[in-house]
């Protein structure tokens, strides 16, 4: 095995690549990262030992590593962070700065990434006071070369200075924090292998509060001082190789510092360390599941080492105890906000209690976390786990019970899963934990995206969260039995992977947990029903047009009644929610709130009447003008030119705002643009009237993609005498972000969007908007699907791709390319992938079969690009 080659043979930048790549090269065959780690901190050693002593300051001044570099862990694209430690003697350290600045330009001209810091012993204390970062960096300080006394007497002064109770609670707050950054979860689909929980820096933060409680330097001095057992030991050192190994692959794989599992490295990474696809998962799957795993061990131990440690920096406090009230509670008591047993053996002798103990977690408010001493028994007990356990009658009322508790359900659930527990009860669950969901709106594994879910449904219930969505806090607060939509957000998505349709699958596992849990016929049959329908809501609301009677009255027909109405509206919002927080959005919500209330108006025994959903909208469009001093008789020559679509398909609010800007201008010849805060959510709403023409929408949405607007929604609308009236609900101007105001923002769409629409010029090429990372390694088929209605009046045109800056413009090219005219669009953006709906008017199409081929076909071009 060659040796990477001696410093003394690295002159220059060249050769010391040179060097690198033949560590790079042995590691991409032994996959051993500790040796990798040390050859290339052994190789920066002895390089920036040369170049300190090439540039005369040798014994002046001292040569420090830090940070990652102090601990001898350098992976092949970290930074090289050092500390040049000066002599406190202002004139002395003066003397060196030209040796200093040469030494520092030196390591850069090598090739050397460093980070560096130039400071004496007592500037170095007060940086690390006011700083836990650097007090950490400064913590992994190792000599390389120079002033040895110097460097003693800066690590006699930070041993001083250091509180190890201080920088533990320090350290603690700090991993809170950088948890809640990352979704408090290791099961983002990109996790961060260093950062996110469960990562690398879970496992360094231990390392770090033992030092600095000189507890010990390593892992096996923990277990040697009984912190933790031969086990937790061999699983530390065993993901800890697993994660750098990962991260040293990342590295060379990105050919940059890359620490996020990035989809379109995962394949590549699965080649690099061996693990090959099998019949029933992909390689790219297997590695990933393998680090959920990791990261789950690693966040458990991390919790397991924290807190003995803490009972060792804070004995007293740990000594106090309270009994947790309650019967059949004598068995658990509370100690430093966590909840503990007073038997180690507890699980292995009395296994009913192992659920009890999550039902009394979640009754427990004052309680963050389980206990080092709870975790370790249910691993223990994990054997205790089987069929004859989850078949126990006890048991089986414990789960329901938790699941019916008013508060800590979700926080519960969670950490039956981090424990096992939840996968080994329900065993369908076990099969999705760490499940990958390769599509381009998720951006949780399967398990995880099950229990955010779970958490949205309580979340209505909880008083403190009645602002988020007030509407479904107060249909849950009606609904009879609300625990039963906790079930349903657990079992929604327990089929998926596999194969078929996960809906249908998931049925048999729902009737089969409602029977063996005693749920009576009426409740089984909703559960059963909302597993099979989950996704049926948000489609129709999203992808049909929700103002036509026949498509409410169907969804009606589907749900049959309110019970069933409201509880697929409340599970439907949790859902969206839970997939990513780019896919939710207000507008998503009007769109299945108004849904919800016009299909409760026919389920209630109102008709589908269009004629009295016509003289509503209308009577509350008329009060609403009247508050502004507007007659009737003002606008009835503007109401005259709108047909009945318009008003039903637009809110009074929207037709009365319409109405004021446009009841006078009924015969402009010139374009009229209107532009105010959009009533729901972020962004604006766009009123657009105009003379039509063919490539009007083409031309509207040429301006939204030059200026950076993502278009939710789009309402298509033309009056009995020619001119087009649309409205449009877009956001993504970056404007108000740079300091204008939304008052600039709304001047100025209303004056460039009119001079655009004045403007006869040809139509601008499309741009070639690149896709997305997620999108080109979860490449979308492009497909195009288009239908006459059964009147014969319109052509249904449904599209689905990857999402990309431009593409509605590019759509909307092609459409006035071959002169067929808009009547609806109905955009529908779910993370990285569109699915939209266009009616298009069928007066050419329906004449000319050749040329509905031929729209396909563009279309499909234009997807494609």
């Amino acid at each position: 095995m060659n040796e990477p080659r001696a410093a003394s043979n690295i002159t220059d930048a060249a050769s010391l690549r040179a060097a690198r790549e033949i560590a790079y090269d042995e590691f991409r065959k032994t996959q051993s990262v500790g040796r990798l780690t040390k050859q290339l901190t052994k190789m920066s050693d002895q390089v920036l030992a040369h170049l300190w002593n090439g540039c005369g300051l040798s014994n002046q001044a001292s040569l420090i590593a830090v940070g990652g570099y102090g601990r001898n862990a350098l992976f092949p694209h970290s930074d090289i962070d050092i500390l040049i430690l000066l002599p406190a003697e202002e004139n002395q350290a003066l003397a060196l700065s030209k040796q200093v600045e040469q030494f520092i330009a030196s390591c850069w001209d090598m090739g050397l990434e460093i980070g560096s810091s130039v400071r004496n012993t007592a500037e170095c204390m007060s940086e690390s006071e006011q700083d836990v970062t650097v007090r950490t960096s400064l913590l992994e300080a190792r000599l390389l070369c120079g002033n040895k006394q110097l460097f003693k007497d800066f690590e006699k002064a930070f041993e001083a200075a250091m509180d190890p109770k201080v920088f533990f609670q320090a350290k603690l707050a700090e991993q809170i924090q950088r948890h809640y950054k990352y979704q408090d979860t290791p099961y983002s689909l990109e996790p961060n292998c260093k950062e996110s929980p469960g990562g690398l820096r879970d496992l360094q933060v231990i390392s770090w509060v033992s030092k600095a409680a000189h507890l010990g330097n390593t892992f096996k001095d923990l277990s040697l001082a009984g912190l933790i057992t031969q086990r937790e030991l061999t699983e530390l050192n065993r993901n800890q190789r697993f994660l750098e190994t990962l991260r040293a692959n990342l590295h060379l794989l990105a050919k940059r510092r890359q620490d996020v599992l990035a989809f379109d490295l995962q394949a590549p990474l699965a080649a690099a360390t061996g693990v090959k696809e099998d019949s029933s998962r992909l390689a790219s799957e297997a590695i990933m599941r393998r680090y959920y795993w990791a990261a789950k061990a690693v966040s458990q131990l991390n919790d397991v080492l924290l807190q003995n440690i803490e009972a060792l920096l804070f004995p007293q406090e740990s000594k106090t105890t309270h009994a947790i009230a309650g019967e059949g509670n004598e068995c658990f008591i509370e100690r430093q906000g966590v909840l503990d047993i007073t038997d180690p053996e507890l699980f292995q002798k009395h296994p009913e209690q192992i659920l009890r103990t999550f039902l009394v977690f979640a009754q427990t408010a004052n309680v963050k976390s389980l206990s080092a001493t709870i975790f370790r028994a249910l691993y223990n007990a994990r054997q205790k786990m089987d069929s004859k356990w989850r078949k126990d009658p006890v048991n089986r009322a414990l789960f329901i019970e938790i699941l019916k508790e008013p508060e800590g359900v979700s926080r519960a659930f969670q950490l039956m899963n981090r424990t096992s527990v939840l996968g080994r009860y329900l065993p369908a669950f076990r099969k999705i934990v760490g499940q990958m969901q390769h599509d381009l709106f998720h951006v949780y594994t399967v398990d995880q995206h099950i229990l955010m879910v779970l958490r949205n449904v309580r979340r209505f219930m909880v008083v403190e969260h009645t602002h988020e969505f007030p509407f479904c806090s107060s249909l849950i607060a009606h609904f009879e039995k609300p625990w039963l939509l906790v079930i349903a957000a657990l079992f929604h998505d327990i089929a998926k992977g596999r194969g078929g349709d996960h809906s249908e699958l998931g049925k048999a596992d729902m009737r089969k947990f409602a029977k063996d849990h005693g749920l009576d016929k009426a409740d089984t049959e909703l559960l059963v029903w909302l597993v099979a329908e989950h996704l049926n809501m948000s489609q129709v609301a999203q992808k049909k047009d929700i103002t036509d009677p026949e498509v409410v009255q169907a969804f009606a027909n589907k749900v049959g009644d309110e019970r069933h109405l409201t509880a697929l509206y409340l599970l439907t919002v949790a859902d969206v929610r839970g997939t990513s927080p780019k896919v939710w959005n207000a507008w998503k919500g009007k769109l299945l709130e108004d849904l919800y209330r016009v299909t409760l108006r026919v389920l209630g025994g109102a008709k589908p009447d269009a004629s009295s959903e016509l003289a509503q909208h209308q009577e509350e469009s008329r009060a609403k003008l009247r508050l502004y001093g507007i007659e009737d008789a003002a606008y009835d020559n503007l109401w005259k030119k709108l047909d009945v679509a318009f008003f039903l398909r637009q809110d009074a609010a929207d037709i009365a705002w319409l109405t004021r800007h446009l009841f006078n201008k009924v015969d402009s010849e010139n374009p009229v643009v209107r532009a105010r805060l959009s009533p729901v959510g972020e962004g604006l709403q766009i009123a657009v009237y105009v003379k039509d023409q063919e490539d009007l929408f083409a031309r509207i949405c040429a301006y939204f993609e030059r200026h950076g607007f993502s278009i939710w929604d789009a309402r298509i609308h033309t009056t009995k005498h020619g001119y087009a009236l649309d409205t449009f609900q877009i956001s993504g101007s970056n404007l108000v972000d740079e300091g204008g105001s939304y008052r600039d923002l709304i001047q100025l769409v209303e004056y460039e969007l009119t001079a655009a629409l004045q403007n006869n010029d040809p139509l601008p090429s499309p741009s070639m908007g690149r896709l997305s990372r997620q999108s080109r390694t979860f490449p979308i088929q492009p497909r195009v699907h288009m239908i006459p209605d059964e009147r014969g009046h319109y052509y249904a045109l449904s599209l689905s791709a990857s999402d990309r800056t431009g593409l509605l413009y590019a759509i909307s090219r092609v459409l006035a390319k071959h002169q067929v005219s808009l009547h609806t669009a109905r955009i529908n953006t779910l993370g990285e992938r569109v699915e939209d709906v266009f009616l298009l008017d069928a007066a050419n199409l329906s004449k000319n079969p050749k040329l509905q081929i031929l729209l396909e076909t563009d279309l499909l071009e234009a997807l494609g690009i």
